[in-house]
């Protein structure tokens, strides 16, 4: 019985860090960083109608619900819809547009049941918390990044004395090293004055994911495999996660004051 107990405790540990070594996501402090920041940003009129919608719930509890239901098979077709993966040297519309769909698609696939005044509120509800976890996901470089390597989940490195992948550094590592709750690290942002902020949430999805496949290259660039990453990488590279986080955060809640509020733009 014992034997039993013991192999299926090492099979349990096993299936665990396979998938979450192979899961292209923000890490979850990452997710809550931009949601909280989001909420910041929000018109009066949007945060009433979104917290009307997510029933009380915060943009940051259920910033998380894009990976939380990875475990259902009923969402697993919701899975490609974390990244877009193409070329380093091409542009994302000279690509044909995957079937199952990708970061992009589903994006507007949001956008448009949000929009959509003959969609119910459970289908309103259901795309809104993915839209909070896709564009987290949208400003983590690595989820615009190669097929080949799976957007760098496929390039081995060390983080400090542990096997990591550059997607994963990029994920969670570095803030993990950081040590701070998502409540601490969304308010020890670097402070922007207005004029910054208005200048950051100009465009549309696609220009921002533009905007983060430039990101993506340099990252590329920053590491070999099997190399070891640690103090230094932090030091070179943590700020730009920083950015990353409360553009996202910025860029959210514009997306969403002009779905819930499009006249306070005007």
């Amino acid at each position: 019985m014992r034997n039993i107990v013991l192999v299926s405790l090492f099979l349990l540990f096993n299936i665990h860090t396979t998938v979450m070594a192979s899961a292209p996501v923000w890490g979850k402090t990452g997710h809550r960083v931009t949601a909280q920041v989001a909420e910041k940003y929000l018109t009066p009129v949007a945060r009433q109608k979104v917290k009307a919608l997510l029933k009380g719930k915060s943009l940051a509890l259920v910033s998380t619900f894009g990976d939380d239901i990875k475990s259902d098979d009923r969402f697993r077709k919701y899975s490609p819809w974390h990244y877009v993966n193409y070329p380093l040297n091409k542009e994302y519309e000279d690509q044909r547009p995957s079937d199952q769909g990708d970061i992009v698609q589903g994006i507007a696939k949001c956008v448009a049941v949000l929009e959509d005044p003959k969609a119910s509120d459970a289908d309103k509800e259901f795309f809104l918390k993915m839209l909070v976890h896709f564009i987290g996901d949208l400003h983590q470089p690595m989820h615009i990044g190669k097929a080949e390597d799976k957007g760098g989940n496929d390039i081995q490195v060390r983080w400090f004395s542990e096997g990591s992948n550059l997607h994963r550094v990029w994920d969670s590592n570095m803030i993990d090293e950081f040590q701070m709750s998502y409540t601490e690290l969304s308010n020890n942002l670097p402070v922007l004055t207005p004029d910054m902020t208005n200048n950051i949430s100009r465009g549309d999805y696609k220009d921002w994911m533009r905007e983060t496949r430039q990101l993506t290259k340099e990252v590329y660039a920053s590491a070999r495999i099997g190399e070891k990453l640690g103090y230094r990488y932090m030091y070179d590279h943590f700020g730009e996660v920083r950015m990353q986080l409360l553009k996202g955060g910025i860029r959210l809640a514009a997306m969403l004051n002009d779905i819930f509020d499009p006249t306070s733009a005007k």
